[in-house]
């Protein structure tokens, strides 16, 4: 009960920085003189699914209690952390200048939000593998 309470509650809150941190908290760069948005725009409007997408898998791992739908759903998260990593970096990208401000604080914070993600959910991957063998169960 703690594991699914803890681990919920970590996605749910590192969902919501990475969908509302973009908008809110690390903010990305204005809209130009004439109104257009930059490509930095259309990441954060990108992050906003994928962080909304990770709440769900949190509200998932905190209301099942079962090992295999809580692997399935640890797993879930750590593959939406690497397409929510991916979007500034490689698929989507931002501002051509380094000096940016999507450059300069608004993709350096979502990198460290997906990898801490990432590096959490194998661990609790890990955990619950290793919960079935406590209880006599096959990992597969």
């Amino acid at each position: 009960m703690k594991n699914r309470v803890f681990v919920g509650t970590g996605a749910i809150i590192g969902g919501l920085l990475v969908s509302l941190g973009p908008q809110f908290i690390f903010k990305l760069c204005p809209p130009t003189a004439d109104g257009r948005f930059m490509r930095c725009h259309w990441t954060g409007q990108a992050e906003i699914g994928m962080g909304l997408l990770i709440v769900l898998l949190g509200l998932g791992l905190v209301l099942f209690p079962s090992y295999e739908i809580r692997l399935g759903l640890s797993i879930s998260v750590i593959l939406a952390c690497i397409v929510a990593l991916l979007f500034p970096s490689v698929l989507i990208g931002g501002c051509e200048a380094e000096t940016m401000a999507c450059r300069v604080v608004t993709f350096p914070a979502l990198t460290v939000i997906c990898i801490l993600g990432i590096v959490g959910f194998v661990t609790n991957a890990l955990y619950l593998c290793s919960g079935w063998q406590r209880k006599g169960r096959r990992p597969y």
